[in-house]
């Protein structure tokens, strides 16, 4: 794994954790109950973090904790006492923005790396070598950098560079918004942001209260703030040849459906690239299948200009298809699964199922049955049954119902961006 890229996935709470295990994430970036930027996501307890690193450790996957917010003075001792809890706990790295943190975590843990997290807004090699000179291992840039600047970073900043790859992208410099602090008292930089961004505006003349003016909006309303999403799949080689070490997923508070999606298809897309690099194309089957991810339709940011696929999501919208989550596979046995229902399910019911390798496998429900024997025709959200399927899979695997969306973007090309295949670097 040392000369290839790492795929690093996130893992917002420890079911989400053995998800990214099992879809093919080299390393997961998790947090604790506090301190991080993500306070809505589920996180972890102690114990669950210990556990949750002894599962990834057992499949050779790393975890990253974040301790990523800017600490104010009253909870500078909490953060040290939760830096000492920690060391204990022994993840391979800690991410961290706030210098104070940093600090604090060379004292008090000094045996676990150091990664800087992406809101300290590293944009040039000459910071990267100044966290270097601290003791720092790694870099995550800024995501306002080009592919170019990128590699200036790699090649002369002296330490590890991560940079994300999918996801969410903030309207705001490297994440640092102020608009839901103003609008709910929540501030994003401490991680409780309610992602205003993404909600419905309208414009209202001074003189004339109560009119409400459109903003270059859809039947779904204006999003005068909402950049569209991060998506590099059709840019793998560039990223591994720049001399990225690790490639990240955004999406601590994403499902799981999502997150399966995700990470198995960059990690088909990874190891494609090394099995084969001269001969390396994007999979139609890839593209379909972060295609039927409700996003906000996809773009490349910033990586290769800031023309308009950085711009924010006015797109039209066309119907398409989405993937219902029906449920988790938790047990196995021959053609019966113990399945945890998330949603309705019947018998008869045309299903797909999301294995760790290949594309999605088309099944039929043919049986459901309670815990303790008892035919069922259907299964409501929030239960366990058992399905007979006409195939066998694993634990950890995703049964789905393909249906029409109601907005979105059709599947396919379309929904990824738009600019090609960007020269290698």
């Amino acid at each position: 794994m040392s000369n290839r890229v790492e795929l690093l996935a996130p893992a917002g709470n420890p079911e989400k954790l053995e998800i990214a295990v099992h879809y093919g994430a080299d390393a997961v970036y998790l947090a604790g109950k506090a301190f991080s930027l993500r306070n809505f996501s589920g996180n972890f307890t102690l114990e669950e973090m210990a556990a949750g690193i002894r599962h990834a450790h057992a499949h050779g996957v790393k975890v990253y904790v974040a301790c990523n917010v800017y600490a104010r003075n009253d909870e500078l001792d909490a953060m040290r006492d939760y830096l000492a809890a920690l060391a204990e706990v022994k993840p391979d790295a800690l991410i961290v923005a706030d210098p104070a943190i940093f600090a604090a975590a060379r004292s008090i843990a000094p045996g676990i790396d150091l990664h800087i997290s992406t809101q300290a807004n590293t944009t040039n090699q000459e910071t990267a070598l100044f966290w270097k000179s601290l003791g720092a291992t790694r870099i995550n840039v800024a995501r306002e950098l080009p592919l170019t600047d990128i590699k200036g970073v790699v090649d002369n900043g002296g330490l590890e560079v991560e940079a994300f790859v999918h996801g969410a992208m903030c309207i705001s410099y490297s994440g640092r918004c102020l608009l839901s602090s103003y609008l709910t008292n929540r501030d994003s930089n401490r991680g409780q942001c309610s992602h205003p961004c993404r909600w419905k505006y309208s414009v209202v003349e001074e003189m004339r209260p109560g009119h409400y003016h459109p903003v270059q909006e859809d039947e779904r309303g204006s999003y005068i703030f909402n950049s569209k999403d991060l998506c590099m799949i059709d840019h793998v080689p560039a990223l591994i040849e720049s001399g990225i070490h690790s490639l990240k997923i955004e999406g601590r508070m994403k499902g799981i459906n999502y997150l399966a999606s995700v990470v198995k298809t960059y990690r088909e897309a990874i190891d494609a690239y090394y099995e084969d690099p001269k001969h390396y194309t994007t999979r139609p089957e890839w593209v379909e299948e972060l295609s039927r991810i409700n996003s906000r339709e996809y773009s490349t940011g910033f990586y290769f200009g800031y023309e308009g696929d950085a711009a924010p999501n006015y797109g039209d919208s066309r119907p398409g298809t989405i993937h219902r989550f029906a449920g988790k596979i938790t047990a196995v046995d021959g053609c019966r699964a113990t399945l945890h229902v998330r949603n309705k399910i019947t018998v008869g019911q045309e299903v797909e199922v999301l294995t760790r390798k290949g594309p999605a496998r088309p099944d039929t429900i043919a049986a459901i049955e309670s815990l303790d024997g008892r035919a069922l025709e259907l299964a409501q959200p929030n239960t366990c049954v058992g399905v007979t399927l006409n195939g066998s899979y694993a634990p950890n695997d995703l049964i789905r119902i393909a249906e029409e969306s109601t907005y979105g973007h059709a599947p396919g090309a379309s929904r990824l961006p738009k600019n090609g295949s960007a020269p290698r670097s």
